[in-house]
């Protein structure tokens, strides 16, 4: 797949716009990329429910799992199916609703300066080769719009919500992901 970033919107994506979202601070550096990983109905892929979600549209009457994050306003920039597609739910500029509560390098509030890409899966399964292959080719561009983005900065959900969240999880090959990116321009390792 060929991705390119023009005026925030990842092109090369499907672009479906969340609800769940607001404005940056415009002193804040988007310096952050955020991992993580969502399945609905957990365990299961491709049902569209993701989508359904960060839109506010979850049919609480498909699964019981459902009638207890349907209240949840969460969003994400970028989200990457098994296949390798890639659907974009916020603008970069803009902040997306994916860490919650969150901690990196004593700054709080990581939903302020960073980027949240969710990959289909779960803690317990690989991820696809076609997944890895998008994030690769996504996190390289990111790394060119935004120069404060290093190898460093690029960390799990469970990095900045430690205790409270487990992904990408044990299967994710940070190693596999990390070695394979190109542009090297910023990177600290």
């Amino acid at each position: 797949m060929s991705f390119s970033i023009e005026h925030n919107l990842l092109q090369g994506a499907h672009v479906v716009e969340s609800p769940n979202q607001s404005a940056r601070s415009t002193d804040q550096a988007i310096d952050l990329l955020v991992i993580h990983n969502i399945s609905l109905p957990p365990g299961e892929f491709g049902t569209g429910c993701i989508e359904a979600f960060f839109c506010n549209q979850l049919d609480t009457s498909a699964h019981p799992f459902f009638s207890e994050i349907a209240v949840l306003q969460v969003s994400v920039h970028l989200l990457i199916d098994r296949q390798g597609c890639v659907t974009q739910f916020v603008p970069f500029d803009r902040k997306a609703w994916h860490a919650g509560e969150s901690i990196f390098c004593g700054q709080v509030n990581c939903n302020d300066f960073s980027i949240g890409i969710e990959l289909e899966g779960t803690d317990s399964e690989p991820f696809s080769p076609q997944q890895y292959e998008s994030l690769i080719s996504v996190t390289d561009l990111l790394l060119e719009e935004y120069p404060c983005l290093n190898l460093d900065r690029i960390v799990g959900h469970s990095d900045v919500a430690p205790g409270r969240k487990t992904d990408p999880g044990p299967l994710f090959d940070w190693e596999r992901y990390k070695n394979a990116l190109h542009y090297k321009g910023n990177l600290t390792e």
